[in-house]
């Protein structure tokens, strides 16, 4: 098991140190379920109070908040104790499934397929006629990377998640279970004799960049024609749809149940919030965010913020369901 003492995870945090505890440090843990080996993190007004009752030996504070430690008790003062806590995360993070083998013998690989130093494919995988993987790839269980798909550098692909054909994805991704990379985006017209319909060919592949995360169960469809794009650092929840055409800029965050509709253009650090659904051929620009549950039916302009179905200027939405509340109590 993991431990250390205060003075050891405070050389880790560069903060102000508070206070003193001689209790070694197992793991974090929330301010209401942490025990006295516990640390735990108080990023606002709104949990300190909640610190003198909580069990924990060691809190990380926001510099701004006023706080006692307390007897045999420490504080480790910084700037923003959530970037603070994503490093004791790591600190304590516990290490991954290992592989008894490089290449397990049950991979289906073609002779076709250049694999990169270093790569580790698990039980039942399959790779594809001219698939590349770059070094250090991590292919789990039961993933398969179909033909013609370049993977870049240390990208990890979890259990169950299909890359379809000529994918090309960077360096760095993270791409967690049952994602689904390039299946056909959603495109059929009423045939000409007006009794069924006809299914429009996707010819197009998906181009991800580098550090990108994309969360269980998200999907990203290949383009009609050209390519389905996101750029590098986008990070998406579980249960993303990003439909066939659409292109996302560097750095944006889209989180669970939202989606975009085919041929959206998102600038770069924009931001979706949870079950969002924004409108095909709609471009929201740099800086952008729009609120969870909304529906943007038009383009939004840098920076602004956009809420509610269809979405508008978050300031003028907000002021309508008051007055709306206020007629109602009428």
């Amino acid at each position: 098991m993991k431990s250390y003492t205060i003075q050891e995870i405070n050389a880790l945090l560069n903060g102000v140190l508070v206070g003193d505890s001689s209790q070694r440090i197992d793991g974090p843990e929330q301010l209401e379920k942490a025990k006295i080996n516990h640390i735990s993190f108080i990023g606002s007004n709104k949990y300190v109070k909640l610190w003198a009752n909580s069990k924990a030996s060691i809190a990380i504070v926001n510099d701004n908040l006023t706080i006692e430690p307390g007897e045999n008790r420490a504080l480790i003062r910084v700037k923003n104790a959530d970037l603070a806590m994503a490093k004791i995360l790591e600190l304590f993070n516990p290490s991954t499934p290992e592989f008894d083998v490089n290449i397990h013998p049950t991979a289906v690989i073609h002779p076709t397929a250049k694999i990169g130093g270093d790569c580790q494919i698990g039980a039942n995988c399959y790779i594809g006629k001219n698939v590349v993987l770059g070094k250090g790839t991590v292919l789990y269980p039961n993933v398969c990377v179909f033909d013609e798909t370049i993977i870049g550098n240390h990208t990890t692909v979890w259990s169950g998640t299909v890359i379809r054909e000529r994918c090309i994805i960077g360096d760095h991704c993270i791409f967690h279970t049952n994602v689904s990379i390039g299946a056909d985006g959603f495109g059929y017209r009423p045939s000409d004799d007006g009794r069924g319909l006809v299914k429009i060919p996707q010819i197009g592949n998906v181009v991800i960049g580098h550090y990108v995360e994309i969360g269980a169960n998200s999907c990203v469809d290949r383009a009609k024609f050209s390519s389905t794009i996101i750029g590098d650092g986008c990070k998406i929840d579980n249960l993303v749809q990003i439909a066939h055409n659409s292109i996302m800029g560097r750095f944006c965050i889209m989180a669970g149940h939202s989606g975009l509709a085919g041929s959206v253009t998102l600038g770069d650090g924009v931001m979706i919030g949870g079950s969002a659904s924004i409108k095909d051929h709609t471009t929201i620009h740099s800086g952008a965010t729009v609120g969870a549950g909304s529906g943007v039916m038009a383009d939004v302009e840098a920076g602004k913020t956009v809420l509610g179905y269809p979405a508008q200027d978050a300031r003028d939405m907000l002021k309508q369901w008051v007055a709306m509340r206020r007629l109602m109590k009428k």
